[in-house]
């Protein structure tokens, strides 16, 4: 049975940008919120994101996408 959650306080600038992120998305605001949420929850435990992925490569320095590549795979073969 689904149930009902809050989010209280929320700045007007993140509040802002959901609003424009909904839109580009098709969605109402309480839809974007629960496709976050889903994402949030189904993705693996420490797992990155493309975007948390990109950002540490980029903290690396990699110069070159073959640079990148070798991070990557350094990084899965870790696992």
């Amino acid at each position: 049975m689904p149930i009902n959650l809050s989010v209280k306080s929320v700045p007007e600038v993140v509040a802002e940008r959901l609003r424009r992120r909904a839109a580009r998305n098709h969605r109402s605001l309480q839809g974007e919120l629960l496709s976050i949420l889903t994402q949030a929850v189904e993705a693996p435990d420490g797992a990155l994101t493309p975007a948390e992925l990109l950002s540490r490569v980029r903290q690396l320095g990699a110069a070159t996408p073959s640079e990148a590549m070798e991070i990557v795979r350094a990084d899965r073969d870790a696992r």
